[in-house]
This record gives C-alpha cells, structure tokens and sequence, in this order.
C-alpha cells in the first residue's frame, strides 16, 4: 500500500499524532520532493521502536549527533516504502541480520525538530523531519555493534528505561508514548 494511504488511514493515539497526521499529510500533498532530503525544511524519515520478541525489551544506540541514546532510523532518501527504511537503518545501526515487523501498518506519526548541526564536514540546517514509526522485533541474543560514524552505543534495555536514558525531553515523551502504546497491544 502507497505511504500517503497508510498515513492517511492511520488511527491517532492522541492529540499529537492528530495534529501531526494533518501536517504530514499536508506537506505531502504540498511538495513532491518530501522524499529527499534537498526538501531542506522538512523531509520523510522513518524510525522504529525495536523490541525483544517478549516486549519487554527496547534496542537502543547512543546517536552521536543527539548525544543521548535513541532509537533507530533514518532518512526516506527518496524511498517510499519507510517500513524497507526503518528495517534497513535497525539493521545498518545496530548490525543485527534479522529484523522484522511486529505489523506493517504505521505505529506511530511524529514531527521531529533537528537543530542545525555539521553531517560529513558540511552544515545541515535546521529543519524538520516527517517521522513515520514502526512496531520491528528482533531476538536479543543475535549480536549487535555499532556504527562508530552514527553511535557509539548500541544495547537492549528495559521498556522505562529507554525513557529514562534519553537526554532529549522531547523524545523522553515520544517514548513513553511508544510504551504506552505497545501495552495497549
């Protein structure tokens, strides 16, 4: 199914993601280059919430960007199919081979501000991205590492205390939202 449809079939959990949801789906219509990241005001990215095959476990890394430990994912860069990114960056950030979802649908709709910041020697403003989230489990005995030019840590850690590791107070709620969420399951 084409992302615009399944954003736009996408039941909010909250106030948020309603909001959120209308801005997307706004810009979406508005510009055709959402996909890629030379829309330098606002682009497509796609994360997930990486759990242990009992959900009681988040895969976390430490974004060397952010400086605070995070979930996974990345940017669309002109893919339309955001569960293939959000599976493909699990797997690039964290070295884990098997990666699946939990459900293809949409778990999650953010929109995420990234302050300016030097990305490979160059200056990236500041913009926003356009977050679509996947429920993705993984086995948490399969090895993991990291990628030193992305993170510099990369563990498994109890549901409460992804919220608690992360320095980012915005995401702190993000993530106790995913919580939320997967005990709703």
């Amino acid at each position: 199914m084409d992302i615009l449809q399944q954003i736009k079939d996408f039941t909010p959990w909250n106030e948020q993601e309603a909001k959120e949801k209308e801005l997307i789906l706004s810009y979406m219509e508005q510009y055709e280059n959402v996909f890629e990241r030379e829309n330098e005001m606002a682009h497509m990215t796609a994360s997930c919430w990486l759990v242990n095959k009992e959900r009681t476990k988040v895969l976390m890394i430490y974004h060397n960007i952010y400086n605070s430990w995070a979930w996974t994912g990345g940017h669309a860069d002109g893919d339309r199919d955001l569960l293939h990114v959000a599976i493909k960056e699990a797997k690039e950030e964290t070295g884990l081979v098997n990666v699946t979802p939990v459900k293809e649908d949409v778990f999650s709709l953010e929109i995420l501000g990234v302050n300016g910041h030097v990305k490979k020697g160059k200056f990236v403003g500041t913009h926003m991205h356009l977050n679509v989230t996947y429920l993705l489990e993984a086995d948490e005995q399969e090895e993991i590492r990291v990628k030193p030019d992305e993170n510099s840590g990369v563990k498994w850690v109890d549901l409460h205390e992804a919220v608690e590791l992360s320095t980012e107070p915005y995401m702190k709620g993000i993530y106790q939202k995913l919580n939320a969420k997967l005990r709703a399951r």
